[in-house]
């Protein structure tokens, strides 16, 4: 992934929002260093990162000014006799000026030059983003040179150490630089120019010296390359390697994003190590709780019950839920719902969602409210005890009619007409009291998912979206 400003910005200020967010949540201990250090990536950040700053460095009269005008193809930088030549660092800049980032390498503004030019037409567009630094030699005899060079070194994102065929061996470049930076291998270069003053078969015999030289100072890896900035030997290969760098990020980018990195370790063990959130069975479960707890489970059974009998029958009454009862609905849904999460965040969840005497007050109120159902159909009963009678005259009709003899088609037609309305009575009358005792359960069970959502879910996913906020931004 390329790491550019924008992604390095929003990240940064995706993980200040979320400590600034968990002010209880996340420690002073770990939020006033990783606040600070969140400053340090910014102030750099506002320099840019999308730029590639490549140093030129090198002794005395190794030809660095010359292959600085070389390759940025300006007469630019200072090249005399008179030596050192090069007393402040030069820069050229492709794609903008780079005026802040230039400023805090501090590059005079006299020393500073765009390479654009309408002669160029599209030409210099793939080293956009580069700024080519002509450094003070690290030998001089003066002593603000060399603080110019041990200060530009770490800053820059690519060290192009300029030798020649007499100096090559100096100790204080081995000893004083390249022997300390085996870490940054990858990001340096060593150009042997002159080249061109070679005899024939001197430059093979003068690369294999070089390369011993770097490989007992454990640089392997860093590339040699002969050049002349004279005939330009090999420059179209440097400036191939320098488009190849300016394309990929930056050293303050990979810096930056190093240092965002190591903030989020360190403020890693605030936030779970997986997602946290509310669930609906969770609050399913909660409300299956409460409505036991109530009693509205022996109040939907007595309305059953009680309707489908003939004769009334009073109902059961909903209770005030136990507190003991309260709490442990409250503690297991917790349980469930905050598995993982670190202390902190349980303390602001607990402190957030409904106390046990609230959550048992608001129970009883809400079930308490519902209206329990009264009156029977009248067109159901009168046709129950209607059918009833009519069954019970026609089998006495009918028995009479035996003792008797008679016409049996009336009292036959009476006790089954009676029989009839008897059992459609007795079955409506069911049926009605079953639809009455599942309209009191899902009344109970709506106002119930009310109260559990407002004084548990609700809260809770205010505090646990403030979790996840800051989780999201710690992911590395």
């Amino acid at each position: 992934m390329v790491l550019d400003a924008a992604h390095l910005d929003a990240r940064l200020h995706r993980l200040r929002a979320a400590i600034d967010s968990c002010p209880m949540e996340v420690s002073a201990s770990l939020a006033l260093p990783a606040r600070t250090s969140l400053e340090e990536v910014g102030e750099r950040l506002v320099l840019g990162v999308d730029h590639t700053v490549v140093a030129l460095l090198g002794g005395t009269g190794s030809g660095k000014s010359s292959l600085f005008n070389a390759l940025s193809g300006l007469q630019f930088a200072d090249v005399g006799a008179r030596r050192p030549t090069t007393s402040e660092s030069a820069a050229c800049t492709w794609g903008d000026d780079a005026i802040a980032l230039l400023d805090f390498l501090g590059v005079n503004d006299e020393r500073r030059i765009r390479r654009e030019s309408l002669l160029d037409a599209d030409d210099e567009d793939e080293l956009a983003g580069l700024v080519l630094l002509d450094v003070p030699d690290y030998d001089s005899v003066t002593t603000e040179h060399a603080l110019q060079v041990d200060r530009l070194v770490p800053l820059a994102d690519v060290l192009v150490w300029v030798v020649d065929p007499q100096k090559y061996a100096d100790a204080a470049l081995h000893e004083g630089y390249l022997r300390g930076l085996g870490a940054r291998q990858e990001d340096m270069l060593l150009l042997v120019n002159q080249v061109d003053t070679l005899p024939p078969g001197g430059q093979e015999r003068l690369l294999r010296d070089i390369r011993s030289l770097l490989d007992s100072d454990g640089l392997h890896e860093v590339r040699v390359i002969p050049v002349s900035a004279v005939r330009g030997d090999n420059l179209t290969q440097v400036r191939d390697i320098l488009i190849d760098r300016v394309s990929r990020e930056s050293n303050a980018a990979r810096t930056a994003s190093a240092e965002l990195d190591a903030i989020c370790l360190r403020l890693r063990p605030c936030a779970a190590a997986h997602p946290v959130g509310t669930s609906p069975e969770h609050e399913a479960a909660a409300v299956d709780a409460l409505i036991h707890a109530s009693g509205a489970r022996a109040v939907e059974a007595s309305i059953r019950e009680g309707l489908a009998r003939p004769l009334p029958r009073a109902l059961a009454r909903p209770e005030a839920p136990s507190r003991p009862a309260v709490t442990a609905i409250r503690t297991t849904w917790m349980r469930r719902t905050t598995e993982g999460l670190p202390a902190a965040w349980l303390r602001s969840v607990d402190a957030e969602v409904m106390s046990p005497e609230a959550l048992a007050a608001q129970t009883a109120e809400a079930v308490g409210s519902i209206r329990l159902p009264g009156r029977r159909s009248p067109i159901i009963e009168l046709g129950w005890w209607g059918g009833l009678i009519a069954t019970l005259l026609g089998l006495a009709w009918g028995g009479l009619m035996i003792a008797q003899g008679g016409n049996f088609l009336i009292p036959i037609s009476l006790l089954v007409m009676g029989a009839l309305l008897f059992l459609w009575s007795g079955a409506r009358r069911i049926a009605r009291a079953d639809q009455e005792a599942n309209d009191y359960a899902d009344r109970v069970r709506e106002r119930l998912a009310v109260v559990a959502a407002r004084g548990l879910t609700t809260p809770a996913q205010g505090v646990l979206a403030r979790h996840r906020e800051l989780r999201e931004a710690l992911r590395v």
